[in-house]
Parts: C-alpha cells; sequence; structure tokens
C-alpha cells in the first residue's frame, strides 16, 4: 500500500481549501487562483494604460513643437495639424540664425541670466538655510516664517514696486536689471534644503565639530555632501524656472539687444504674422536645454524624490 493511500485512509481525503502532504490545494481554493490571477492581470492593464495615457499627454506638445517646426508654412496650413512633415526642411531653424531674427543673441542673454541667478541664489539659499537649520540666534525662528510667508504674496504683485525701484536705480534695459532682483535665494530654496539640513545627524555634526572644523567647513565638507540629490534638484529647478522666466524680463529690458528667449520667442508672433512654424522651431530651441539637463540630472532628482519621502 502506497504512503498516500495509508495517509488517506488515517485522516481522510483532503477537504476542499486544505493542502495534502504533497503540497497542493485541493477543492474549489485551487479553481479560484486563475480568477484572482486575471482580476490581477486586468488592473495591471488598466494602470499601465492610465500611465501611457500620461505620458502621451505630457510629451505631446514637445512631439508637436518638433513636428511643425520641421515643416513648410504652406503645409501647416493646409493640413492636420499632426501630420508628419512632407518633406522635412530645416529652413525654420537657419531663419532664426539668420541676420534678420539673430536668435543666437536671446540665447546667450538667456544663459547668462540663469548662470548668474543660479550661482547666486544657491550660494545665498544654502548659507541662509544652514543658519536657519543649525545655528542658533535670537529670533531665529520668527524670521525665518516672516520670510516663509512671503510665499504667499503671488509674484505680480511685486513686479511694480520691483520696477519702480530698478527704474529708480537706472537698471531698465541692462544685464543688472534682469538678475538683481533674484539673485540672493529664495523662499521656496531656503525651506527645502533648511527642513533637509535639520534632517542631517547631529552626531556626524559633532563629530566634525570635535575634530575642530569650524561653522562654514561643517557646512561645505559634511552638510553640503550629504544632501547633493536634493541639491541637484534645486538646482535644476531653478534653472527651469529662470530659463522660463517671462514676465520681468518683458518688462524690465524691452529692448531688443536684452530680450531673453521667451521675450524673443514672443516677439516672433504679432498680430499680423502667424508664422507658427517659425515660433514652433524656437520654442524647440528653448526646450532642448532642459530636457538635456532633466536627463544628465533625472538620478539624481530620483534620489531625492526618495529621501524626501522618507524624512
Amino acid at each position: 500500500m502506497s504512503t498516500q493511500t495509508v495517509t488517506e485512509a488515517a485522516v481522510g481525503p483532503a477537504a476542499p481549501g486544505r493542502r495534502d502532504p504533497s503540497g497542493r490545494r485541493g477543492g474549489a481554493a485551487g479553481r479560484g487562483a486563475p480568477s484572482w490571477t486575471t482580476s490581477r492581470l486586468f488592473a495591471n492593464i488598466l494602470t499601465y494604460a492610465f500611465l501611457l495615457a500620461g505620458a502621451l499627454l505630457m510629451l505631446g506638445p514637445f512631439v508637436f513643437s518638433a513636428m511643425t517646426s520641421l515643416k513648410m508654412p504652406k503645409q501647416f496650413n493646409t493640413t492636420w495639424p499632426l501630420t508628419l512633415p512632407d518633406p522635412t526642411t530645416v529652413e525654420n531653424y537657419t531663419s532664426l540664425f539668420s541676420e534678420r531674427y539673430n536668435f543666437i543673441v536671446p540665447i546667450a542673454v538667456t544663459a547668462q541670466v540663469v548662470l548668474v541667478l543660479v550661482v547666486g541664489q544657491m550660494l545665498t539659499s544654502i548659507l541662509a538655510a544652514y543658519a536657519f537649520a543649525q545655528l542658533e540666534f535670537p529670533g531665529r525662528d520668527a524670521l525665518f516664517w516672516v520670510y516663509l510667508s512671503t510665499l504667499m504674496i503671488p509674484a505680480v504683485v511685486t513686479i511694480i514696486p520691483l520696477y519702480s525701484m530698478m527704474t529708480s536705480l537706472g537698471l531698465k534695459n541692462s544685464f543688472a536689471g534682469l538678475v538683481v532682483p533674484f539673485m540672493f535665494g529664495s523662499p521656496y530654496a531656503i525651506f527645502l534644503l533648511r527642513e533637509n539640513f535639520r534632517s542631517t545627524p547631529q552626531d556626524v555634526l559633532d563629530a566634525a565639530k570635535i575634530d575642530g572644523a569650524g561653522v562654514l567647513r561643517r557646512l561645505w565638507q559634511v552638510m553640503v555632501p550629504m544632501n547633493k540629490p536634493i541639491l541637484a534638484t534645486l538646482l535644476l529647478i531653478t534653472v527651469v524656472s529662470q530659463w522660463n522666466n517671462f514676465m520681468w524680463p518683458l518688462i524690465i529690458a524691452p529692448a531688443k539687444e536684452w530680450n531673453v528667449i521667451t521675450v524673443a520667442t514672443a516677439s516672433l508672433q504679432t498680430q499680423y504674422n502667424g508664422n507658427w512654424t517659425l515660433v514652433m522651431a524656437a520654442t524647440t530651441i528653448a526646450l532642448a536645454p532642459l530636457v538635456i539637463l532633466f536627463l544628465v540630472f533625472q538620478k539624481q532628482i530620483t534620489s531625492s524624490l526618495g529621501v524626501t519621502g522618507v524624512r
């Protein structure tokens, strides 16, 4: 007599949902497993379909911009907007860099403005956040919350006072007028860095202090290296926000020689000129550096999101 027969004789046949000695699940429970697998597969399909729809919705404008920039104006005006370029042309790009439009000047001005503002904002934001997070001085918390409350003030409200101040200082239509109001940190950057600096283990800072490290040395050799992911994310946010800035450059520097790329792109579209293929070429050029920057820093951004979520 086999072992299985002896077992069944002793304890009876396997009941529904009960494991037999071989590890198999009998009865209705075993028959129910395929339906559970099917429902999970269906849920996964819905999830990925939703994510794919979101990705297409986000990437659609960029693809449309690139496709339109490679079309002739006649094709764009006579065919469906999503029709592929036929023939493909780079005439719109060559026209932008011709003597008529001279688009290289707005690109150079924008790059200089972004470079100065990124260096100024990152440096001052790191120093201010470290002071609010680690240094002790009277009124520290009150000053921080008063400064942070400026986040609730819409940026458009400060445009006229800033314009009056810059004009009275003779900085209209100048490089200084473009960068001075935004060089010295931002409430959002200081708040973000302060919260990350406060979560740095105090034991590490105390060990550096025992080793003789001063305030600035603890900042640059301990605090900054330990918070590289969030600094990379803040760097990207600052570059994108300043690269896309439109209102302030339009108001303070309307002269053509000080046009940034957003103002120069807007000036291509006038009331009587509807050359959208040229506008889309300028838009694509403006988007390209930001896409490259994101691809370079995507690992640091992902790391910062994980660290921020844990904290």
